[in-house]
């Protein structure tokens, strides 16, 4: 395993000549919050883009913060592909008016961090399905990338989706560099979870990561939405620091 993280250190590391230049607009707090639909108010992104763009800010983690009332229209005419490589727009990805969908953006597919988190959301797709929530995950990198993923790990096609130009991050303002992936605090949450790292990466391959290795600078994050309304919004801090399930769980399959 540490022979895998050092090579695939050293791989990312190569892009860092070429960061990318991608302008972003967030549209989404910066912490996991509670959400209520207010105006959009102006702040800074997390990708340092070259001028202001639209986000809503969050007084803490635990407060309700404001979010844009139409962040599910906007996010809902992104194009990305499912893992056979057809395009799709995330409103056709659940119902748009009563649906619970839960949508897990990962890092990219080469991320050994986000094998163990598929691994997990894998193994509750059965207890998402049985409360009629669509699980949708959402890796950067391009389609036959997502299938090396969900062959060798496994994971299931219908569930996987691709976005090589990180165009849903860059609207839900995903975090993005070099401090983020390889130096925040956060990613020290990985080491309580040594055996579910070891087990997801039994059939791992660097041959995932996207071709365009500065990818590999790329955060992710959790969402839920009812319809358009969005339910749960979380950014991850840094690589490894993923929502927790159980908290997922409470807000979309516990029973009214």
């Amino acid at each position: 395993m540490a022979k895998v993280m050092s090579r695939w250190i050293l791989t990312s590391s190569t892009s860092l000549l070429f960061p990318s230049t991608r302008s972003q607009k967030s549209l989404v707090p910066p912490q996991s919050v509670a959400v209520t639909t207010k105006p959009i108010r102006r702040a800074l992104s997390s990708r340092k883009p070259s001028g202001l763009s639209l986000v809503a800010k969050a007084a803490s983690s635990t407060a309700s913060a404001a979010v844009p009332d139409d962040i599910a229209d906007v996010l809902g005419e992104v194009s990305i592909f499912t893992a056979a490589g057809e395009p799709v727009k995330f409103k056709d990805l659940w119902d748009q008016k009563e649906g619970m969908a839960v949508v897990a953006l990962l890092r990219h597919f080469g991320c050994f961090f986000c094998w163990e988190f598929a691994e997990a959301l894998r193994e509750s797709k059965e207890k998402f399905d049985l409360a009629g929530v669509k699980l949708i995950v959402v890796g950067v990198g391009t389609p036959d990338k997502a299938q090396i993923l969900a062959e060798r790990l496994p994971f299931p096609l219908d569930s996987l989706f691709a976005d090589p130009d990180h165009k849903a991050y860059d609207i839900l303002g995903l975090y993005y560099g070099l401090r983020r992936t390889f130096l925040n605090p956060a990613s020290t949450k990985v080491f309580s979870r040594v055996d579910a790292l070891k087990k997801a990466m039994k059939n791992y391959t660097i041959k995932a990561t996207p071709d365009d290795r500065s990818s590999v600078l790329q955060q992710g994050g959790m969402f839920v939405f009812k319809g358009k309304q969005l339910l749960y919004a979380r950014k991850e801090e840094g690589s490894g620091d993923h929502a927790p399930l159980d908290d997922i769980f409470n807000i979309c399959c516990m029973k009214p």
